[in-house]
C-alpha cells in the first residue's frame, strides 16, 4: 500500500518536475508570442490592408481622370466593280486590297462635388478598420494575461494540494504506528487512509486542470497544445486603480467607444455626400486620334487623319422621382440612430467600469481578511497535527483543521487571482491594457 501511494505521488511530482525542466515563460514574452502568432490579430491586420486599398482605389475612381488608349489594324481583299459619274463604263478590279490602322487616346474627367466628402468618408472607414484591429490586439493581450494567471493559479492550487497530501501522509503514518502498537483502533487507521486517498485523488485531478489551462494558453499563443514551459509561481497585484482615472481614460482610449463615434461621423458624411450630389456635375473629355487607310479601289488611294478634339458638358439632376430626397431623409435617420448608439455605449461603458470596479474593490478588501484567515488556519493546523501526534486529540479534530487550512489557502490565492482578473478587465475597458505589461502601442502592419 505504501509503495502504491509512493508511486502515485512520484507520478504527480514527476510531471511537475518535467514542466520545470522546460523553458521559462513570463507574461510579457507570452503576450509577445501571441501578438506575433495569433491568427485573430493577423486577420484583423490584413483587414486594415484591404480597407486602405479600398481607400486608394476610391481616390482613383473619384479624383483621377480616366485615360484609355486603343490601336486597331484591319485588312481586306475584295473584287470591286465601280461606276463613276464621269465615266459610264464600269471599272472592275479583281483582288483589290485595302488596309487601315487607327490609334486613339481618350481622356475623360468628371468632377463630382461630393468627391471630397467620399474621400473623407473612406478615411473614417479606414480609421474604423484600424480600431477594429486594435480591439483584436487588446482582446488578445487580455485573454493571454487571463489565461497566464489562470495557469499560475492552478499551479498554486496544486502546491496547496501537495502540502495537504503531505499532512495526510503524516496523519496516516501516525495512525498506522498507533494501530500497530495497539494504541488506536483500526477504524482510525482506515479513516486516515481514506482521507489520504481522497486528497491524492484531488491532486491527480488537479494535474488535468493544469494541463487544460496550459493548452488554453498555448492556443491563444498559436502554439502546439503539448508545448511545455515554466511560468512564474506568483501573481503580483498592481497599485490600486482609481475609478475617475479609469472613466476618463475610457472615453479617450476605449476603441469600441471611438468606433461608435466614427460611425456617427460616417453617417453624417453619407448625408453630406447625398446633399452634394444635387450640385451640377462637370464632365471634360479630350481625344487624340491618328487614322490611316489605304485602298486599291476608289477615288482615295490613301487617307490619313490625325489631331485632337475636346469638349465638355454639365449635368444637373432636375428630377428623379424624389429618390434622392428619400435617401437623404434615410441618411438623417441613420445619423440620429448612430448618435443614440454613441450615447447608449457611453452609458454601457460607464456601467461596465463601475461594475468591474465594485468587484475589484470588494476583492481588494477581502484580501486582508483572507490573509488573516489563512494565518489562523495554518497555525490551527500545526497545533492540531502536534496534538494528534501526541495522542491528545481525535482524528476528526485534525481533519477539520486540515480542511480549514485547505479552504483558507484556496480562498486566499483565488482572491488574489480575482483581483488580477478585474485589473485586466478594467485596463481593457479603459484602453490601457498595454500599460499593464509595459508594452507600447502594437504596430499594425500587414505581412505584405
Amino acid at each position: 500500500m505504501k509503495k502504491l501511494r509512493l508511486l502515485l505521488l512520484l507520478s504527480v511530482i514527476g510531471t511537475s518536475l518535467y514542466a520545470q525542466s522546460n523553458e521559462s515563460l513570463d507574461l510579457e514574452r507570452a503576450i509577445t508570442i501571441g501578438l506575433e502568432k495569433n491568427l485573430d490579430v493577423k486577420i484583423a491586420v490584413e483587414t486594415v490592408a484591404i480597407q486602405e486599398g479600398n481607400k486608394r482605389i476610391g481616390a482613383g475612381d473619384y479624383l483621377l481622370p480616366s485615360l484609355n488608349a486603343a490601336y486597331t489594324r484591319s485588312y481586306s481583299n475584295e473584287d470591286v466593280e465601280q461606276v463613276f459619274a464621269t465615266d459610264p463604263n464600269p471599272r472592275t478590279i479583281d483582288n483589290a486590297k485595302s488596309r487601315s490602322k487607327n490609334f486613339s487616346l481618350a481622356a475623360i474627367y468628371g468632377f463630382r462635388p461630393e468627391s471630397f466628402v467620399v474621400m473623407e468618408r473612406f478615411g473614417v472607414l479606414t480609421e474604423i478598420s484600424e480600431l477594429d484591429a486594435k480591439i483584436a490586439v487588446e482582446n488578445t493581450v487580455a485573454n493571454i494575461s487571463s489565461a497566464y494567471y489562470r495557469l499560475v493559479l492552478e499551479l498554486q492550487r496544486q502546491e496547496v494540494l501537495q502540502r495537504t497530501l503531505e499532512l495526510s501522509q503524516s496523519r496516516l503514518d501516525i495512525a498506522e504506528a498507533q494501530y500497530s502498537l495497539g494504541g488506536a483502533g483500526k477504524r482510525d487507521f482506515l479513516t486516515a487512509e481514506v482521507d489520504y486517498n481522497s486528497d491524492l485523488s484531488l491532486l491527480l485531478g488537479q494535474e488535468q486542470v493544469i494541463q487544460n489551462a496550459r493548452i488554453n494558453l498555448n492556443e491563444l499563443m498559436a502554439l502546439n497544445p503539448d508545448q511545455q514551459f515554466v511560468v512564474k509561481d506568483t501573481i503580483l497585484i498592481g497599485e490600486p486603480l482609481l475609478l475617475q482615472d479609469l472613466v476618463e481614460n475610457a472615453f479617450l482610449e476605449n476603441k469600441t467607444y471611438l468606433i461608435t463615434q466614427r460611425q456617427e461621423n460616417v453617417a453624417f458624411l453619407q448625408m453630406k455626400e447625398l446633399r452634394a450630389s444635387r450640385l451640377p456635375v462637370i464632365n471634360l473629355n479630350a481625344n487624340y486620334a491618328n487614322n490611316t487607310s489605304n485602298s486599291d479601289a476608289g477615288i482615295l488611294i490613301q487617307n490619313q487623319r490625325s489631331g485632337f478634339n475636346y469638349g465638355g458638358n454639365i449635368q444637373l439632376n432636375v428630377f428623379n422621382g424624389f429618390t434622392l430626397n428619400r435617401r437623404i431623409q434615410n441618411a438623417k435617420v441613420q445619423q440620429k440612430i448612430q448618435s443614440y448608439a454613441v450615447d447608449q455605449y457611453e452609458i454601457q461603458l460607464r456601467s461596465d467600469i463601475h461594475r468591474s470596479f465594485n468587484t475589484y474593490t470588494t476583492n481588494r478588501n477581502l484580501l486582508e481578511v483572507e490573509q488573516k484567515n489563512y494565518a489562523v488556519a495554518k497555525e490551527s493546523s500545526e497545533i492540531a497535527l502536534e496534538r494528534f501526534r501526541l495522542g491528545i486529540s481525535s482524528y476528526l479534530e485534525f481533519r477539520d483543521a486540515q480542511v480549514n487550512l485547505l479552504t483558507a489557502e484556496n480562498r486566499l490565492i483565488t482572491s488574489i487571482y480575482n483581483i488580477k482578473e478585474q485589473e485586466i478587465e478594467l485596463r481593457r475597458l479603459s484602453g490601457k491594457i498595454f500599460f499593464q505589461n509595459s508594452f507600447e502601442d502594437f504596430e499594425l502592419t500587414s505581412e505584405d
